[in-house]
């Protein structure tokens, strides 16, 4: 069997002005995600985080933060989709767990994740279009 490959990619983020400051503390995430890499290796999953500059989005709301972070797991079928569709609502939104959570889902139980394109709404209106 093949190694399993999960890859977080960030999208370039925009603050607007006006609006709540929402952000990433990338010395805390990626010391989360180093922490969680070295934790899922024991289980035959390599975990990459990447910059996704292809990407800006204008940051609104803690939604459009949870849009600008990508799970990426091809043996899953999961191949760009944003945090909010995976997590669905964030219980305090705190970007580093929530990304460790999502993380974890799609790594133990992707099939617990809407697919893309499927009829059913789970959105959670932060314009992705899922």
């Amino acid at each position: 069997m093949n190694q399993k490959q999960i890859t977080v990619a960030f999208y370039r983020c925009r603050a607007v002005e006006g609006k709540k400051k929402y952000g990433i503390d990338r010395e805390s995430m990626n010391a989360m995600l180093d922490d969680l890499a070295r934790e899922l290796s024991g289980y035959d999953i390599q975990l990459n985080y990447c910059d996704d500059d292809a990407v800006t989005l204008d940051i609104n709301g803690y939604g459009d933060l949870l849009n600008a972070v990508r799970l990426r797991s091809p043996q899953d079928n999961i191949f760009n989709l944003c945090l909010g569709h995976v997590i669905g609502k964030s219980a305090d939104l705190d970007i580093v767990e929530d990304v460790r959570r999502g993380v974890n889902r799609v790594a133990f139980a992707p099939e617990t994740v809407e697919p893309e394109g499927s009829s059913k709404i789970v959105c959670h209106n932060c314009g992705c279009g899922c």
